[in-house]
């Protein structure tokens, strides 16, 4: 048997998010059903981290297990003839007891927002549109308030069940990546469910002027989540990338 690790790539648009689950097509499912039509029996995906639905991805790590002999280049090949368009694997390597989500370190996220007063139509399923001009320098400001080890259950999803509420992130910063396209980039070494989603809808009210900067360290020590700004929708968010030692 061969592990293997997948980095892929995939459109969230339509999908019921990574996992696999009863009511709705899931990206894990489509995968384990590729991987069943080429192994000849089940076999279980494991992804670095569960996007939820509507959200993309640039740089997902998978890793599988595999019974038949079969080169990386090869299966790389065979997985796209299997998989919709929306979803592809960029790459995959041999990759003796590795593990997506036990041996990941940290995992970099982005968030767009179109700030431009008209949207161009090809921006709708991946940017927030956001149309009043935002103060990039205050979020930027605000955003860097959040580096480091902190309590982040303001900016926890309501219900989550994480069984703490402490995590590190090591970069949260603004830039302007394109052209009218603003992006908050985070890099945490873990995440609570809907935190960077609701970490960008702080930051969208803090650009706006109706919170000061240093209303993000307010937060962070209130532990508040009716206090924090809305969870920005989920279209507008990328899973950029996930680091691992080696």
């Amino acid at each position: 048997m061969t592990t293997f690790r997948a980095t892929l790539a995939y459109d969230g648009t339509g999908f019921a998010g990574w996992q696999r689950q009863a009511g709705g097509v899931s990206i894990q499912g489509l995968i384990e059903d590729a991987l069943a039509h080429l192994e000849g029996r089940p076999v279980a995906v494991h992804g670095a981290g569960r996007t939820d639905a509507g959200v993309h991805a640039l740089g997902q790590v998978a890793s599988f297990s595999l019974d038949r002999p079969i080169d990386a280049a090869t299966l790389r090949r065979a997985l796209n003839a299997h998989l919709p368009g929306a979803i592809r694997a960029l790459e995959v390597a041999a990759a003796p007891g590795f593990h997506a989500r036990f041996d990941a370190r940290a995992k970099t996220y982005r968030y767009r927002i179109a700030n431009a007063e008209v949207l161009i139509p090809f921006e709708r399923l991946y940017a927030l549109h956001v149309p009043r001009p935002l103060d990039a320098e205050a979020m930027d400001r605000a955003g860097r308030l959040l580096e480091g080890r902190h309590d982040f259950a303001a900016f926890q999803a309501s219900g989550g069940g994480a069984s703490g509420t402490t995590r590190e992130i090591t970069c949260c910063r603004l830039a302007c990546a394109e052209d009218r396209i603003v992006a908050v980039e985070i890099t945490g070494t873990g995440f609570l469910r809907h935190m960077v989603r609701t970490i960008a809808g702080s930051l969208i009210e803090v650009g706006r002027g109706r919170r000061p900067a240093s209303w993000l360290g307010d937060l962070l020590v209130a532990g508040d989540r009716a206090l924090a700004g809305p969870t920005a929708p989920a279209h507008g968010l990328f899973l950029v990338g996930v680091e691992y030692d080696s």
